[in-house]
Formats: structure tokens, sequence, C-alpha cells
């Protein structure tokens, strides 16, 4: 299990939010997350192996020597 991220969560809230200690130690995790997501934006989720063969097969890599 990977332990929570306790310096980026206080430079986070600290820093960016600009929150007192008391408000920030007073926040739960999810209220927490959920502001990161507010500013931040949310997580893309990845395209899965068919999209991703498919934009691969639409937009071939050019190799030296091929006209563009």
């Amino acid at each position: 299990m990977t332990p929570f991220p306790w310096d980026e969560a206080m430079r986070f809230g600290f820093g960016v939010l600009r929150l007192s200690p008391a408000a920030f130690w007073a926040m739960t995790p999810r209220e927490l997350a959920q502001a990161v997501i507010a500013v931040r934006g949310g997580v893309a989720t990845p395209i899965g192996r068919d999209a991703l063969d498919d934009l691969m097969r639409r937009f071939p890599d050019l190799t030296r020597g091929q006209p563009t």
C-alpha cells in the first residue's frame, strides 16, 4: 500500500488553497480530493487498446524518406 502523500497534500492545501492549518486539518481526505479536482481538473481516463490501435492505423508514424 502506498502511504498517503502528506507533503504534497499540505503544499496544495496551504500553498494553493491558502487554507489555515485549522481548516486544512478539519478537511476529510474526500473533501481535499474534491478540492484538488476543482483546481487541477479530473483525471483523464486512458484510452483502451482498441482505440489506440485505431489511432495508430489512422495516423501512422512517418519514417525518414516518406513524403509528408
